[in-house]
């Protein structure tokens, strides 16, 4: 079994805000640590298949990876709304829910565009978070659409399986959908249930106080994983408000995983200094792979 506590510990590196990295040193993940990651980069690569597939858990190699996963929904059509799915993992103790990315090209697009910028939560999603939080609009009506089935299907796992592990996953928009459901779903469910969010090209989701309440709120259990010279985490651009919370993991053309302090790390060991200027970036890593595994089904 693995242990996630274990594994989200590895985010801890990164809790508090630009400071941090003046004081802790960017460290290199062992292959153990990189491999624990696997079963969760799976989950999120299956969101891409079609719920006919995930609800009865046949949609060949990517489930076939997780082989004692339950599934208890499926939904989205694709387009109008994401792939998502939730059910139950026994060997990781965790219930599990997964959204699916989007064309990278056309997210970059609609990222790179300058009409947008960050609104307030609905409070009906995110009881109690002050009003100057806020999230990209277009990311924030997308969680909406499947955030109260979601809510509804993990209580409802919680309390079958006796557990109190939640892990929310996605790649590319499934990543910042991921996010915003791990900051509902913590803030919705029983004070003793865990919530972790394991993000893979994961784009800026909201403000400075976004990302400042994520660290207060998840510390130490929001992972989001960079590959190599990927665009997509950088935008949209912080000139536009936009940051990402702690937690970052980058991907080295090495193959090296380097685990980076604090908020928007700007060592050229992480993905903003990495990724200075969006034409120098490679939009093809986006898709992976993440330690061999390609995103999609």
């Amino acid at each position: 079994m693995i242990c996630l506590r274990s594994l989200f510990a590895l985010a801890s590196i990164g809790l508090a805000h630009a400071a941090v990295y003046q004081r802790q040193a960017i460290s290199t993940l062992s292959s153990t640590q990189i491999d624990a990651f696997a079963p969760f980069t799976h989950f999120a690569s299956t969101a891409y298949c079609n719920p006919s597939t995930t609800i009865n858990w046949s949609c060949g190699a990517n489930c076939d990876a997780n082989p004692d996963f339950q599934p208890v929904i499926s939904g989205g059509d694709g387009s109008g709304t994401q792939f998502y799915y939730v059910g139950f993992s026994p060997s990781l103790s965790s219930v599990i829910v997964a959204h699916q990315g989007t064309d990278p090209q056309k997210l970059l697009a609609d990222l790179t565009d300058l009409d947008f910028f960050p609104e307030p939560l609905d409070p009906s999603l995110f009881p109690g978070v002050p009003s100057t939080v806020a999230a990209h609009s277009g990311f924030a009506n997308e969680h909406a659409k499947t955030a109260q089935a979601i809510l509804t299907a993990v209580q409802d796992t919680l309390t079958a399986q006796g557990a109190s592990s939640v892990t929310v996953v996605g790649h590319s928009l499934g990543a910042a959908l991921a996010l915003l459901d791990g900051v509902s779903l913590s803030l919705q469910l029983s004070p003793g249930v865990t919530v972790n969010v394991i993000g893979y090209g994961m784009p800026r989701v909201g403000n400075q106080d976004f990302a400042n309440f994520v660290d207060s709120r998840l510390g130490g259990l929001v992972t989001h994983v960079n590959n190599q010279d990927d665009p997509v985490p950088t935008v949209p651009g912080r000139f536009l408000g936009f940051h990402h919370a702690s937690g970052e993991i980058h991907i080295q053309d090495s193959g090296d995983w380097d685990a980076c302090p604090g908020q928007d790390n700007p060592s050229d060991l992480c993905i903003v200094g990495d990724v200075t200027n969006i034409l120098d970036s490679n939009v093809n890593n986006h898709l992976g792979p993440y330690a061999g595994i390609t995103m999609g089904c």
